[in-house]
């Protein structure tokens, strides 16, 4: 089976240009593709995930990845399945949130030797005279096409900024100098970007008069409702362990729904598909077992196999009434977060982020939702001494989110 053939089967490839064309360059090594990162953040998240497994997939079978940072293009912001303006990063933060991505990449991605690229676009489009811009290759848009693509369609019901109507025309002008500087010939993204994709796929051929250029998107990441993967109520899941710890990252998979986690080991792990239609045959309970190894992979792949074997055993430790709890997610208390030498189990939630506000905490307390220990939470109000911290606290929320506090 070739590497597109695995692609298909593990229900990654969601649309191609040309699929003949696609099969071929990537099956045969001679893909040299991109993918676009946009540096919101100093930290990729959950919804990156999947690229990265696609690059690494596809370098293993011998094509060469460009990892594109756009610290051009966030200075306009992609409007796909945005309601609104996302928020303005300013120069220096683009440029040091493109700092933190290359190195987090460098875990999934071997950039040793020229086996793959990374390439920031601000080093060109911060650089554009903008009429010879627009003379050179807004020329080459028609408005009333970019106006049908899907990436608009929220943004036109709310207000779309001429900014942001931009985005499609810089994201496309990045395939052509990816193509025309190192002989790019191939772009993958999500599947909300095939409008962007195609818009870069024309501009190559118009430009360049080369019809080898080709895209090709994949799947979302969503779960079996819709949903995107990669929030919780405490917010994202993000791949730094500083912002999300290897032991949530590592409940976060383990919880996934019944229905997703097949699907999910099909897409973003790199376990063989003939082992997992083993784990295609387990039902109710025993799905348990394809949750486990589910996160275990994931969280390797993240934080390395250390990491996850400690977060492994730290949750089956919990959950089977064990003892060893050193990863659990902890809080360590100071005299500080004492008044009168108590504090309320509302108020240790919220130091700890296991809930948003005080009134979410009172109304899960009130629904049965609270433990300390196998204590259930009865008062919204109940308090805690300090001499009750002698030995650590773990408070509960619903079935699977537990926290330890010290004094």
């Amino acid at each position: 089976m070739g590497i597109y053939e695995e692609l298909k089967e593990r229900g990654l490839i969601a649309q191609v240009t040309d699929e003949e064309a696609v099969r071929q360059l990537v099956n045969n090594g001679k893909a040299l593709f991109y993918i676009g990162f946009d540096p919101t953040a100093d930290s990729l998240h959950v919804g990156h995930f999947m690229a990265l497994t696609l690059m690494k997939r596809l370098q293993e079978a011998g094509n060469t990845p460009i990892a594109l940072l756009g610290g051009g293009t966030a200075m306009v912001g992609d409007p796909s399945g945005k309601t609104d303006m996302r928020k303005m990063l300013s120069k220096e933060n683009l440029d040091y949130n493109c700092e933190c991505i290359k190195k987090q990449m460098q875990r999934f991605i071997d950039f040793s030797d020229g086996r793959a690229i990374v390439v920031n676009n601000a080093d060109w489009l911060r650089q554009l005279n903008y009429v010879d811009f627009l003379r050179d290759v807004g020329a080459c848009f028609s408005v009333n096409r970019m106006l049908t693509a899907e990436c608009y369609k929220l943004r036109l019901e709310r207000g779309l900024t001429f900014l942001e109507f931009n985005y499609m025309i810089m994201q496309s002008y990045d395939f052509y100098m990816l193509y025309k500087k190192y002989g790019c010939n191939l772009q993958f993204g999500g599947d909300d970007q095939w409008s962007n994709m195609i818009g870069g796929m024309e501009l190559v051929r118009r430009k360049a008069g080369d019809g080898s250029a080709n895209a090709m998107t994949i799947t979302l990441l969503l779960t079996a409702d819709g949903k995107k993967m990669g929030k919780t109520e405490k917010g994202t899941v993000w791949l730094d362990e500083n912002k999300t710890p290897p032991y949530e990252f590592y409940q976060y998979w383990r919880n996934v729904d019944d229905a997703d986690v097949i699907r999910f080991m099909k897409m973003i792990t790199f376990i063989p598909l003939d082992e997992i239609k083993q784990y295609e045959k387990l039902q109710g309970s025993e799905l348990n077992a394809a949750k486990e190894v589910l996160a275990f992979e994931i969280t390797k792949l993240v934080h390395g196999q250390e990491k996850a074997q400690a977060a492994q055993a730290a949750a089956r430790a919990l959950f089977g009434g064990g003892k060893d709890n050193s990863d659990m997610p902890a809080t360590a208390l100071t005299q500080a977060d004492f008044t009168g030498g108590q504090v309320t189990v509302v108020e240790l939630m919220l130091k700890a982020n296991m809930i948003k506000s005080r009134g979410e905490g009172r109304r899960l307390i009130e629904q049965g939702g609270v433990s300390v220990g196998e204590h259930k939470v009865a008062d919204p109000f109940e308090a805690l001494s300090e001499s009750d911290f002698q030995n650590e606290i773990i408070i509960r929320k619903g079935k699977k989110v537990f926290h330890k506090f010290t004094l």
